[in-house]
């Protein structure tokens, strides 16, 4: 089957975004969990984990140089044919230029935080994705992040929560599709968020003690994905093969050729 063009792949994740059904994307980090995630039938679109990749490579998250970034988010274009959404930790010295080479490899969408930047330099920073996007002819489905919660600090979370409202409402009208707000795990959470930003555009991560995606789906979440957290499962299981080879020896009979 012949791959669609990074223009139609685009337009595929924006409908999914737009979809009133919540969109589940299962993040990877490499060529074979890309594909493992691909093949299954229920998979519609695929999204790096910049965590991960940065483990792959041995970096802390958010430490890892731009090139080793893309080089990773390319094995993972490469090895699918479906839609691609990458996350770019901040975008970079230059989020434009990050934007157009991550189109370049056949990327249509991205996670960008804006890192509790000031308020007008963190919008205009995502004006500039958008322009850059626009320019290459690829209606670019950024999914905005902002980390008024995570970087809070001990402010209440009513502030907190504004502030990510005030912020994913300026990057929405500069041309986001979506606004991801980590650490949005509760019904007393997402609900302001939803009210204050619309149904259908608020991204969230399903970390541990997260609602379950059916109950997002009813508050109007329009997407969940779960960052590093599919690797670290991953790695538990080879952890837990390496002790249990370490003691009987032996690999499990049910153990499928995935690769």
């Amino acid at each position: 089957m012949t791959k669609l063009s990074t223009y139609d792949r685009a337009q595929q994740v924006k409908a999914l975004y737009e979809a009133p059904e919540i969109l589940r994307v299962v993040n990877v980090w490499d060529a074979i969990s890309a594909a493992t995630v691909a093949a299954l039938p229920e998979t519609k679109v695929i999204a790096t984990a910049g965590h991960s990749i940065a483990a792959t490579y041995g970096f802390a998250d958010g430490m890892m140089p731009l090139d080793i970034a893309l080089a990773g988010i390319k094995t993972v274009v490469d090895a699918v044919d479906i839609p691609v959404t990458a996350d770019l930790d901040d975008g970079y010295e230059d989020p434009a230029e990050t934007i157009r080479r991550a189109i370049g490899l056949g990327v249509v969408g991205a996670n960008v935080e804006d890192r509790l930047r000031p308020f007008d330099e963190a919008v205009a920073r995502v004006h500039a994705i958008i322009e850059a996007a626009n320019d290459e002819g690829i209606k670019f489905q950024l999914n905005a992040r902002t980390d008024a919660i995570v970087r809070g600090g001990d402010r209440p979370i009513k502030v907190s929560i504004d502030d990510a409202i005030y912020r994913g409402r300026a990057y929405l009208d500069a041309g986001a599709a979506l606004v991801f707000v980590p650490r949005a795990l509760t019904r007393q959470v997402i609900e302001p968020l939803v009210d204050g930003l619309g149904r259908g555009k608020l991204s969230v991560i399903g970390a541990p003690g997260a609602l379950p995606a059916a109950e997002l789906e009813e508050l109007g979440v329009a997407r969940i994905s779960y960052g590093p957290f599919p690797q670290r499962v991953a790695l538990r299981a080879l952890r837990d093969l390496a002790t249990d080879l370490y003691g009987t020896g032996v690999v499990p009979v049910d153990t499928p050729p995935l690769t």
